[in-house]
C-alpha cells in the first residue's frame, strides 16, 4: 500500500514537472561558443539599402507537403497535428524566449535566430540566391525556433545589443545559437553586438 502511494505522489510530481523544451541542433558548449565567438570578424554593418526579403526566399517545402516552417512547428511541438497539407491542426508549443505555451499554432512564429535583413547587412549581401535560400530554410543550425508571434515581431531585425529575449534564463542559450549561425556562415559582428554577447554567455 505504501509503495502504491510513493509511486502515485512520484507521478504526480513528475508531471508537475516541465519537460524541456525541443531546441534546434547545433547549439555549441559555452567553450566552444566563445572560441567561435572571438573567431568572428568585428566591423561595421554595411547596409546598401539593398535588402529586401524576397532576396531569402524562405519556408520551402522540405518532405512532401510539409515546408520549413510546419517541420518546425512539428519538431519543437509536443502532440502536433497536422492534415493533409502538412499544416498543425493542434499541439502544444512552448516558447522558450519568453516561457509562453500556446495551442495554436497561428500564435507562434518562426524565428530566424539571426534575422534576415541582419544577414545582409553583415555579410549575406554578397552571398549567392541559393545561399540565401539555405539561410532562410536552415534546419541543421540552431537558426530556426518556435516562438511566442509578438516577441518575433518585438525582435524584428535587431541584433542582441539591441533586443534580448523577455526570459534572461534564455540569455546563455540565445547568445550561443546567435554565434554559431554567425559562425556557421562567416557573417561578421559589430562590436556592441560582441559586448552583449559576451555578457550573455557570461550567464551561462
Amino acid at each position: 500500500m505504501k509503495s502504491f502511494f510513493l509511486a502515485s505522489v512520484l507521478a504526480v510530481v513528475a508531471s508537475a514537472i516541465p519537460m524541456p523544451a525541443p531546441a534546434p541542433p547545433g547549439i555549441p558548449s559555452k567553450a566552444n561558443a566563445q572560441t567561435q565567438l572571438n573567431a568572428l570578424t568585428v566591423k561595421a554593418n554595411y547596409d546598401n539599402g539593398g535588402y529586401n526579403r524576397d532576396l531569402f526566399p524562405h519556408w520551402n517545402t522540405v518532405s512532401g507537403a510539409c515546408n520549413t516552417r510546419e517541420t518546425v512547428l512539428k519538431r519543437d511541438g509536443t502532440n502536433v497535428v497536422t492534415d493533409s497539407a502538412c499544416a498543425s491542426t493542434s499541439g502544444r508549443w512552448y516558447s522558450p524566449f519568453d516561457g509562453a505555451t500556446w495551442t495554436a499554432a497561428s500564435d507562434v512564429d518562426i524565428d530566424h535566430m539571426v534575422p534576415l535583413k541582419n544577414a545582409w547587412i553583415s555579410g549575406a549581401y554578397q552571398w549567392t540566391a541559393a545561399k540565401r535560400t539555405q539561410f532562410a530554410n536552415d534546419l541543421n543550425t540552431p537558426q530556426l525556433w518556435a516562438v511566442t508571434d509578438n516577441v518575433n515581431q518585438a525582435k524584428s531585425d535587431k541584433s542582441p545589443d539591441a533586443w534580448k529575449p523577455p526570459l534572461t534564463s534564455f540569455y546563455c542559450t540565445y547568445a550561443k545559437s546567435w554565434v554559431a549561425v554567425k559562425y556557421s556562415y562567416g557573417l561578421s559582428i559589430t562590436s556592441a553586438e560582441k559586448s552583449a554577447l559576451t555578457s550573455m554567455i557570461n550567464t551561462c
